[in-house]
């Protein structure tokens, strides 16, 4: 009994604090917004925040394996959105068929990842830095692509309307959350059941002695920001699917939000701290806030404001959380 208890205390004091003030507040958002929103609690607008949560789930995921190794990546909400640009020209201007229009978007996405692991792991440049001249790179690029034209995916209607229904939504089902959920357990497995999982956290706390343990630990940088790169070129599909119209030099601080949900769901940005299920935590505390300041018809500014103070308490609790952590 004792040494449960003791193992409730570590949990609360440690990493799983802020998974567990992610419930309380996702619970408490809920029942904040039912009784102040307009028609908050029903189907259509739950059906509403699992669609905004899609894209914003898959770079949260990606997210999750490069902060835990102690990264960033300030690139991923404009190669999401420019990978899904350069899609639109294979299917607006090369004329191939949709289907390898969506691997063209993975495999724009997957390159700006090599990119980023070659700057961080072998050019040894700080994440911050590297990644912050890859959202500008991607900003160039992929409008020099498309020519700085805006590129349009196929309707519901259109021919090749079903990759909405198969991606996105099928007769107002949410087929995008099977997708989420299918994709976070695959992302689950390699975090927490491969050597990819275990050198990341290891990284994340303390790369010296991997590096001293024989461990190349560059090399293992390099595969972490792939990973992320392939959640990128997800999250760039569930996009085009959702907005169907993507805009040249746009996605710019979509990164933010991912980097809220990761660390609003207990992932610490000193690195070596972190898991899927409070990261997707996160996620939906997002989703949950942007949809009830809608419901509540108070200015889009506000999400900002909002999610701004949200992120600076879980940072704030995450440093204290590290001190306490230090002098234990």
């Amino acid at each position: 009994m004792g040494k449960e208890k003791s193992n409730l205390v570590a949990y609360l004091t440690g990493p799983g604090l802020q998974k567990v003030i992610a419930v309380g507040a996702l619970v408490v958002l809920y029942i904040f917004f039912g009784i102040f929103g307009r028609h908050f609690l029903t189907t259509d607008t739950f059906v509403s925040i699992l669609d905004s949560s899609y894209y914003i789930g898959f770079l949260a995921i990606g997210m999750t394996f490069v902060v835990i190794t102690g990264g960033i990546d300030l690139s991923s909400g404009t190669v999401m959105v420019g990978s899904a640009l350069i899609g639109g020209v294979a299917y607006n201007v090369w004329h191939l068929p949709i289907l390898l229009c969506l691997l063209v978007v993975m495999l724009a996405a997957i390159l700006f990842g090599v990119f980023n692991g070659l700057l961080v792991g072998k050019l040894e440049l700080p994440p911050f830095i590297a990644t912050l001249g890859t959202q500008f790179i991607s900003l160039g690029i992929c409008s020099v692509v498309a020519k700085v034209q805006t590129q349009t995916y196929p309707s519901l209607t259109s021919e090749d309307g079903w990759f909405k229904r198969v991606v996105y939504k099928n007769n107002g089902f949410p087929v995008g959350a099977i997708w989420l959920v299918l994709f976070f357990i695959v992302a689950w497995i390699l975090l927490n059941k491969t050597v990819l999982g275990r050198y990341t956290y290891a990284i994340g706390s303390n790369e010296e002695a991997v590096e001293l343990s024989g461990i190349k630990a560059k090399n293992w940088k390099i595969l972490v920001y792939i990973v992320n790169g392939f959640f990128v070129g997800l999250a760039g599909i569930i996009y085009a699917a959702t907005y169907s119209t993507i805009t040249p030099q746009t996605g710019n601080g979509q990164e933010m939000y991912a980097i809220a949900a990761c660390v609003i769901g207990g992932t610490s940005l000193s690195g070596g701290i972190g898991s899927l299920s409070g990261t997707i935590l996160g996620v939906f505390v997002i989703s949950v806030l942007k949809t009830g300041l809608l419901s509540m018809s108070l200015p889009v500014q506000w999400q900002q404001v909002l999610i701004g103070v949200v992120v600076l308490l879980a940072v704030l609790l995450d440093v204290i959380r590290m001190r306490k952590m230090k002098k234990a």
